[in-house]
């Protein structure tokens, strides 16, 4: 969310970099200064109306001194006056503050001047590529496999629960296992904090991270009014919500896996088959809370990070830096890493590594007190390591050889040092 009296400072600029996403913001913006103009007013108005309350309230004790009673009723009623006005204006005031900040909550992050122009995914820049051990080709699609091998049962999942839920068995079930366990344990070698989380959420916390109340239609509400987390991303950020972190503490790094929801409203048609695009999912999340001075070498960090993981597992991938018009709503600048699928022929995305600035931290409260011990908003940094499904579909593709479904070598510790499935 952004700061509304910073956006005027400098108007045209924050336009500029709000812009490159596609969209022009400009009428909704100048709106919004209407209104924040009107705030500005009344603020004013209940200032200058408190004043002379005060004024007002400080002569009635030299009139109880002088025991002019008729005059002590009479300050009092306009006093009662005054606080009635006060009491009228706040609440035209708190109305006012509350529908900007809801205009506001539906602006994207501006975009880092970083980040390359661009209209949509056509548009992102290939930063880097490794071949791993080379591309293969496979006639087979990873669900036609993993029902071969007995790994995936997705017949039971939609029975169980509908389409796009899928049901891992046996050595599938194990699988996801043991690849979450290998990727929580090269984040906590790097230096990553581990978390086990809840998968339920509270509104507040899901606004904190922009999940709402821009993509509500996507996420999965329970009946009292609480959400199944789409990434752990929400509860990892929101970890330091409304508190202050002493510099000394930055950057904190946190890991964890969850099972994470969405409906996928906007998918409708797309990947329907295999595990590609699930409403149920599997993922071990990164989150940063940075000094605003690191947040970038935070993220290239980040970004080095899921890249050492990604080849132990020697399948072609490669980075991408997302154009304005494919960025997340509250990243301003993106990596995406993208695996080779061997039945596709293409790159599918399996990480996403984002810098938020202070979007994220000035709807959590987030602050660090600096070096001059003063209070400054924090910076947060999200990144997908991995997304499991996708990597298992990843594997399956790539390491069945038309007869067998070879283990890959970063993995065979985990299955009695067996080579195939």
């Amino acid at each position: 969310m952004h700061n509304i009296n910073k956006i005027y400072e400098d108007k045209d600029k924050f336009l500029q970099k709000l812009n490159k996403r596609g969209v022009d913001y400009t009428n909704e913006i100048n709106l919004i200064e209407k209104d924040n103009i009107k705030r500005k007013k009344l603020i004013l108005k209940i200032e200058k109306v408190k004043a002379k309350k005060n004024e007002l309230s400080r002569i009635i004790p030299k009139y109880i001194k002088n025991g002019k009673e008729d005059e002590i009723e009479n300050i009092k009623k306009q006093i009662n006056l005054l606080n009635n006005s006060i009491e009228k204006e706040d609440k035209h005031l708190n109305k006012l503050i509350t529908d900007i900040n809801k205009k506001l909550s539906y602006f994207p992050n501006i975009v880092d001047d970083s980040t390359p122009n661009g209209n949509d995914e056509n548009d992102n820049i290939e930063v880097y590529r490794w071949e791993g051990d080379g591309y293969k080709k496979n006639n087979f699609d990873h669900s036609e496999i993993a029902i071969k091998f007995g790994l995936i049962d997705f017949k039971k999942g939609v029975k169980l629960s509908g389409s796009r839920f899928v049901l891992y068995t046996n050595k599938g079930s194990k699988l996801v296992r043991v690849i979450t366990d290998l990727l929580l344990e090269q984040n906590s070698i790097a230096g990553y904090e581990e978390q086990w989380m809840p998968l339920v959420v509270n509104k507040e916390m899901m606004y904190g991270t922009s999940n709402l109340p821009k993509f509500e239609d996507d996420a999965f509400k329970t009946i009292d009014n609480q959400y199944l987390i789409p990434t752990s991303e929400v509860v990892l950020t929101n970890l330091k919500k409304d508190e202050i972190i002493n510099i000394t503490e930055l950057p904190i790094k946190y890991t964890g896996f969850s099972q994470c929801f969405r409906k996928e409203a906007g998918s409708a048609g797309r990947d329907t088959k295999g595990i590609i695009r699930l409403h149920q999912f599997n993922k071990v999340e990164l989150v940063k809370i940075t000094h605003p001075n690191e947040s970038f070498n935070e993220l290239e960090s980040m970004v080095s990070d899921v890249k050492k993981i990604l080849k132990l597992f020697k399948i072609p991938f490669r980075l991408l830096s997302l154009c304005s018009g494919d960025l997340g709503f509250a990243s301003t600048k993106t990596y995406d890493f993208e695996i080779w699928m061997a039945n596709q022929q293409k790159f599918r995305e399996i990480s996403s590594c984002s810098n938020c600035l202070d979007f994220q931290a000035r709807r959590i409260n987030l602050k660090f007190r600096d070096d001059d011990n003063k209070l400054k908003l924090a910076h947060s940094l999200n990144g997908s390591c991995l997304a499991i499904d996708r990597l298992i579909a990843a594997i399956i593709e790539y390491y069945y050889d038309g007869v067998n479904l070879v283990i890959p070598d970063i993995l065979r510790k985990y299955f009695n040092n067996d080579k195939y499935f």
